[in-house]
């Protein structure tokens, strides 16, 4: 067990280094020599862990959108007990933008990533992955909402969910491109949700006092 343990802590070690590449000039053209040198170890030392930069790629990737789950998971847990669906739905959303540095780095990552996988399937097929579940959740605690009043029934649906997540990885895009702040993103983000909840009625408690606090 404690060799299993170690060999998976220095492959997450020489995908850091990746992303660390990828973060600040994409993975284009990136070699596993230039991995190896930048996680300061032998090119033969990094084959022991990954034989192709395929296997390093894909793990990486992998290793990302675990750490972006657990960033998301950690911020419902952190909410007080017996959270709303409105109070989930904007802990998972914003945990989504890139409010800190930390999860600037890791968009910036997988926008590399992303740009990658257009052609590569492998790439395409875990990039993609993990949406459909995604998907599902931000339905059911729509379809929750609904249920205690909160939400017209007709938006509780997958469409609806789908348009959530499309607008804000369409927000974070645009703050990695500096066409507006992580500021402005939060406050459309929440003019959204805003809209969404209190669409013929006065919305869920709370929601008025988050939009005007801005970030938590």
């Amino acid at each position: 067990m404690p060799k299993k343990v170690d060999h998976e802590a220095r492959r997450q070690e020489i995908s850091e280094a990746l992303w660390r590449i990828a973060g600040s000039r994409g993975l284009d053209g990136t070699s596993l020599r230039d991995v190896a040198a930048e996680a300061g170890i032998s090119l033969g030392r990094l084959q022991h862990y990954f034989r192709t930069r395929d296997e390093m790629l894909l793990f990486a990737l992998q290793h990302i959108n675990r750490l972006a789950g657990e960033r998301i998971r950690e911020r419902i847990e952190g909410l007080a007990n017996d959270p709303t669906p409105y109070e989930v739905l904007r802990a998972c959303l914003s945990g989504m933008l890139p409010l800190d540095d930390k999860s600037r780095i890791g968009l910036l990552v997988s926008a590399a990533y992303y740009a990658r996988a257009v052609h590569d399937e492998e790439l395409r097929a875990e990039a993609r992955n993990g949406i459909p579940r995604l998907r599902a959740f931000f339905a059911e605690q729509l379809r929750l909402a609904a249920e205690r009043g909160e939400l017209p029934p007709e938006r509780a649906t997958e469409d609806e969910a789908m348009l959530l997540i499309s607008l804000t990885e369409g927000l974070a895009t645009y703050v990695l491109l500096e066409v507006h702040s992580p500021e402005t993103a939060l406050r459309l983000l929440d003019q959204y949700l805003a809209n969404l909840f209190g669409a013929g009625q006065a919305g869920p408690a709370g929601v008025e006092r988050t939009v005007a606090a801005g970030a938590e």
